[in-house]
């Protein structure tokens, strides 16, 4: 029997006196009548709401999941409620192949992944200017697959099939919100593609986007592939340095930008980076009513670049064309320059439609940008699936956004896990209504069961959509669905479309260890601009029980009785800090500027309890000269500030007479995260 729950421990959880009497009877009354689950769906549903202070809504839960043993199925916060599975889109894909269960649909899209994703490309409304002539072309196996052999498409043109006067996008200028129909944004993307081509830009061009997530980005962004160009996308929070290495790995002949950046009242220079970058042609869009900026003899104000023409053929490509280079960070220090080709975005949009359930009419909020994977997901997901996008013009970590979601009524919102623990920390979304939101997503990082479930406590416990995958898959391996509960800070299953393999070090059947695919998948990268994709991704590489090919992927994944899955971050040294994947040694080379230090070595630490890794730094001081080791750390966040990234924060910096080695002399970083965690576990520590 679950643990009763007394008014006093309500009272000290912060209810008010006078209602939490009335609150604990209620509570006590279902938890005595039925069974765990449908006792906290009902205390979720008729008792718990946004205004009752969160550390009772965890008391509750805990209380009835008490009885939960280790070895049990992670205890849900939300269930699909009764008949509302054969709404979503998953429902109805279920019902036209008459398949009883989830577990069938998954087994058929595995099974017949040419039949699965034929369907799923008819049913997002995938458009061609000349049909394929088959779905997969395997001839050179499943390593390097030829999806949609013979077809002619531009993928720009199956992100308008929504109604002209329906809303594309929804976002906030001057603290107000605004509206763009689906019309007007395809006249804007019409103007610069005209203005790409005027400009002297050709088909198969390169063309860098360094600026936040607005309006203009996805103007420019689709603007540039439905004339035939690549789009290299390009964090804004990168320091020159980075933005110059990029741009030389891809020979980029151009960049979109923009003047400044606004964040948290101040203005944060973007253009003066990109030039110091010493960048090619640059095209530079006015944070505000116009440019704040002077610019370079050969550089574009945004509205000279933009035609006059709201006309635009879009210019038919093969299927293995590239649309977008993006970039995931190895071990090498080099990041990764990873293609995405005309068929990457349906791995998005199909993703949006089945493990988001995104719909027509729906509204699509992620705090990103397109140097992430996710913001070119953003606006393939929710446009090919007729929804709108919500952009967001200042930092998401203010109580700005949070009435801005509460506006924009967003249905569907995603976040990385840093976002929702530093909201909860403030409190800064507490007193928005968040009833329009149908369902949360998550990625990027860890989370923790605790922060997952005060993120659906702001929505009436609405399901998390965990989706974990990579820049060069296109969306997610592993994830969730609206038709599944939904248990805090867990998967519930392999993406559709796609399978995984979890092997020990001996390369053996596990419960928990490195997590590898199973090819072939719409979405996953067949080629790097930098590295031998094979190499990377296949070389050496166990096989499955039952011969299968396996495709390296390097996330570490348990499997949990129930069919669930918990995520516990990279087996190799890529490191994902505050969603962004970088590697120990790009951080390595940066810190080793830092006079004084002789030696680096950075690894991810697991916060305690669970939670986005955190940065650790170890060094070997330089005896040759007086180092303040007092003042390093702070140097050390410098270098890494001003050369990387300001977003990459060192939690702990640990001073070490040397650094462990294997015999080929790399640092084993394994070991340095194993002794630091150690020595974290100490009751002492």
């Amino acid at each position: 029997m679950s643990e009763r729950i007394a008014e006093s421990a309500l009272i000290a959880a912060g209810v008010d006196p006078g209602v939490a009497g009335a609150i604990a009877e209620q509570a006590n009354s279902l938890i005595d009548s039925v069974d765990a689950e449908a006792a906290w769906a009902r205390i979720s549903r008729e008792i718990l709401t946004p205004a009752i202070p969160f550390a009772a809504h965890s008391l509750l839960y805990e209380a009835v999941y008490s009885e939960r043993r280790a070895d049990d199925p992670p205890a849900p916060a939300w269930l699909p409620p009764a008949g509302s599975v054969a709404a979503t889109n998953i429902g109805k894909l279920m019902a036209e192949f008459d398949l009883p269960d989830y577990r069938a649909l998954h087994r058929w899209s595995v099974n017949d992944r040419a039949g699965f994703w034929e369907t799923l490309i008819a049913r997002v409304g995938i458009t061609f200017k000349r049909e394929y002539e088959t779905v997969v072309d395997l001839s050179a196996g499943v390593e390097a697959p030829r999806w949609l052999a013979g077809a002619r498409l531009n993928i720009v043109d199956s992100c308008f099939s929504a109604p002209p006067d329906s809303t594309a996008i929804m976002y906030q200028k001057d603290g107000r919100l605004n509206c763009m129909t689906c019309a007007a944004l395809l006249s804007a993307v019409n103007r610069a593609a005209n203005g790409f081509t005027a400009a002297g830009y050709s088909t198969g061009d390169r063309i860098a986007i360094a600026m936040p997530m607005t309006v203009e980005s996805v103007v420019a962004y689709m603007g540039a592939v439905k004339a035939g160009l690549a789009v290299v996308s390009i964090a804004d929070s990168f320091a020159p340095h980075e933005i110059a290495v990029r741009l030389r790995l891809t020979g980029a002949v151009g960049i979109i930008t923009q003047d400044h950046v606004p964040r948290t009242g101040k203005m944060r220079p973007m253009y003066t980076k990109v030039v110091e970058a010493e960048a090619p042609r640059a095209i530079v869009a006015p944070c505000g009513r116009k440019l704040s900026v002077t610019l370079r003899p050969d550089d574009l104000e945004w509205n000279r670049f933009l035609s006059d023409d709201e006309t635009f053929e879009s210019i038919a490509r093969d299927p293995q064309d590239h649309t977008n280079i993006l970039f995931s960070s190895g071990t090498t220090g080099e990041p990764k320059a990873i293609p995405w080709t005309q068929t990457t975005p349906i791995k998005a949009a199909v993703d949006g439609h089945l493990h988001h359930d995104i719909r027509p009419g729906d509204v699509v909020a992620w705090p990103t940008n397109l140097g992430w994977m996710m913001g070119p997901w953003l606006i393939y997901a929710a446009l090919i699936n007729k929804a709108s996008m919500a952009l967001y013009d200042d930092a998401p970590t203010l109580g700005g956004f949070g009435q801005f979601v509460q506006d924009a009524k967003v249905t569907m919102l995603g976040v990385v896990p840093s976002l929702v623990r530093a909201w909860r920390a403030s409190g800064c979304i507490r007193g928005c209504d968040w009833s329009a939101i149908r369902a949360f997503s998550s990625t990027g990082e860890c989370s923790s069961r605790e922060d997952m479930l005060f993120l659906m406590s702001l929505a009436g416990y609405k399901p998390i959509i965990e989706y974990c995958g990579g820049t060069e898959i296109g969306g997610g391996y592993i994830t969730g669905t609206v038709a599944q509960p939904s248990a805090p800070s867990t998967f519930s299953t392999p993406a559709l479309g796609l399978d995984l393999a979890i092997l020990d070090d001996q390369g053996a059947p596990a419960t928990n260890g490195e997590v590898f695919l199973i090819p072939p998948s719409m979405g996953l990268s067949n080629d790097l601009l930098n590295q031998d994709h094979h190499a990377v991704y296949f070389e050496g590489t166990p096989r499955a029980a039952d011969g299968a090919v396996l495709r390296r992927h390097g996330d570490q994944i348990e499997a949990l009785a129930g069919g669930y899955f918990r995520a516990h971050g990279r087996t190799d040294d890529t490191m994902n800090l505050g969603g962004i994947k970088i590697s120990s040694a790009e951080i390595e080379r940066t810190t080793l500027t830092v006079p004084g230090v002789q030696a680096a070595a950075a690894v991810a630490a697991p916060a305690p309890g669970g939670g986005p890794d955190r940065l650790v730094m170890f060094a070997v001081l330089d005896t040759s000269r007086d180092v303040d080791t007092a003042r390093l750390k702070t140097d050390m966040q410098t270098a890494i500030k001003t050369q990387l990234n300001p977003l990459f924060k060192i939690y702990d910096l640990v001073i070490v007479d040397a650094l462990p080695r294997t015999a080929s002399n790399k640092v084993m970083r394994r070991e340095l995260r194993r002794q630091y965690q150690t020595d974290a576990d100490k009751p002492d520590a």
